[in-house]
C-alpha cells in the first residue's frame, strides 16, 4: 500500500518545480516604467552593440539558492534576453549573487527585423517568446479593431509601447528579477523585497583584452569562492554550459575571445578560453608564498592545462582586480574609455579634463573612469 505524498513542492520532480519559470505570461501584464537610481554609464555612441558586465545580489546576501533555484534562474535569464533582443556572452550563478556578460544592441538597428510588409507578423511572433497565444491574440484582435475604427494611430502607439521594452538593460535586468522574485517567494512561502538595490554595471570594450577578461573574472567565480577547482566543474556558468554543447553560449565566448561566431570548435576557441581561465585564475600566494591570499587555480594546474593546450600561446597574465570589475564604471583601453568620457561628458564636473584612469596594478594596459582610492584586491 502505498504511502501519502508529501505537499511539499521541493520535493517534485524538477520539471514540476519548473513549471511557474516555464509558463508564458497571461493576459496584458503591466509594463512598469523602470526610472532613477544608481549611477550608471550606457553606450550611446556610433557602435552596433555595447558590452556590460551586470551583478546583482540577494538583500544582504543573506538569501541563498539552491539547485533548482539557480536553474530557475538560468533558465529566467536566457528568456528574457532572447525577449530583449539582448546576447548572454557569459554568466555565472552564485548563492546569492549572479553576474552577467550582456551585449546590447543599438535598439533602432535590432528593430529593422520588424520592418516591412511582413514586419508587424514578425513582430507577433516574437512576441510569443514570453507571452501565451491568447495574449498574442488578443493583441492581434486589438490591434485589427483600432484600425478598423479608424484609429491606427493608436494602433501604433501601442506596438511603439512594446518595441520601448527591447535591447534596454535596464528593463531586461528588472524583468528578470522581478519575474524570478516572483516565483522564489512563491516556492519559498515568502515575502518581501529579494534582490539589494539596483544591479551594478560596468561597460565593457566590446573586443579586445577587457572582454576577454570579463568574461573570464565572471567564469571564475565559483573558483575563487572555492566551490570548485575547476570552472568546468561548475553547472550555473556559462563556461561549464558551453563545454556541454550549448551553441548560444559557444557562440557568446567566441564573441568575447574575438573568434568566428561558430569557432567554438573550428576556430580552437574552447582550448584558447580553457587556457585564458588557467592563466588568469591562477590563485594568488602572499610574499613568502606559502599563505593563498586570493583563491584560484593551483600554479600545478594552470601549468598542467596550459602545456595539455599548448596549440595556442598563453593569454597574457593578468591578475585578478576585483573591485575594479564591478565598480569600475567603464573599463577598456585609453581610447574606448576617453571615447565614452568625451561622449557624455555631462556627467563628470567641470575640472575633470580626461576620462581615462590608468590601473596601476595590473600589467596589461587597462583604463578606468574611476580610479579607485583602495587597492582592489579581495
Amino acid at each position: 500500500m502505498k504511502t501519502a505524498q508529501t505537499s511539499d513542492p521541493q520535493t517534485l520532480p524538477l520539471e514540476e518545480q519548473l513549471v511557474g519559470v516555464n509558463a508564458k505570461t497571461g493576459l496584458y501584464p503591466g509594463a512598469r516604467s523602470w526610472s532613477g537610481g544608481r549611477f550608471r554609464v550606457l553606450g550611446k555612441g556610433p557602435l552596433e552593440s555595447y558590452c556590460y558586465h551586470v551583478m546583482s545580489r540577494t538583500c544582504g546576501g543573506e538569501v541563498f539558492f539552491d539547485d533548482i533555484e539557480k536553474e530557475a534562474l538560468r533558465r529566467v535569464i536566457w528568456r528574457m534576453a532572447e525577449f530583449c533582443g539582448i546576447k548572454v556572452l557569459t554568466y555565472c550563478l552564485m548563492g546569492n549573487h549572479f553576474h552577467l556578460l550582456a551585449e546590447v544592441p543599438q535598439r533602432q538597428m535590432w528593430l529593422q527585423r520588424f520592418e516591412g510588409p511582413d514586419g508587424e507578423v514578425k513582430l507577433l511572433q516574437h512576441l510569443s517568446i514570453l507571452y501565451s497565444r491568447t495574449y498574442v491574440g488578443l493583441l492581434r484582435d486589438e490591434l485589427g479593431d483600432l484600425r478598423a475604427r479608424g484609429m491606427a494611430v493608436l494602433a501604433e502607439q501601442r506596438l511603439a509601447a512594446l518595441k520601448k521594452r527591447f535591447c534596454d538593460l535596464s528593463l531586461f535586468v528588472k524583468e528578470v528579477k522581478e519575474r524570478f522574485s516572483r516565483w522564489f517567494n512563491k516556492r519559498r512561502g515568502r515575502r518581501g523585497t529579494l534582490w539589494m538595490d539596483r544591479f551594478k554595471s560596468v561597460l565593457v570594450e566590446g573586443q579586445g583584452e577587457a572582454l576577454r577578461t570579463m568574461a573570464a573574472y565572471i567564469d571564475l567565480n565559483p573558483v575563487r569562492a572555492g566551490l570548485v577547482k575547476d570552472p568546468k566543474d561548475y553547472r550555473w556558468c556559462g563556461y561549464a554550459e558551453a563545454l556541454g554543447g550549448s551553441r548560444r553560449t559557444q557562440r557568446g565566448l567566441c564573441k568575447a575571445q574575438g573568434k568566428p561566431v561558430d569557432g567554438w570548435k573550428s576556430a580552437g576557441a574552447a582550448e584558447a578560453y580553457r587556457c585564458l581561465l588557467h592563466a588568469e585564475g591562477r590563485e594568488v600566494k602572499d610574499a613568502q608564498n606559502e599563505t593563498v591570499v586570493t583563491r584560484g587555480v593551483t600554479a600545478e594546474s594552470a601549468r598542467a592545462v596550459l602545456a595539455e593546450k599548448g596549440k595556442l600561446s598563453p593569454a597574457e597574465m593578468v591578475r585578478l582586480r576585483v573591485r575594479y570589475f564591478s565598480d569600475g564604471v567603464v573599463l577598456g583601453s585609453r581610447e574606448f574609455v576617453e571615447g565614452i568620457f568625451e561622449a557624455q561628458r555631462e556627467l563628470f564636473g567641470p575640472k575633470r579634463k580626461q576620462g581615462a584612469r590608468r590601473m596601476a596594478e595590473s600589467d596589461a594596459p587597462f583604463y578606468t573612469l574611476r580610479q579607485l582610492r583602495r587597492m582592489p584586491l579581495g
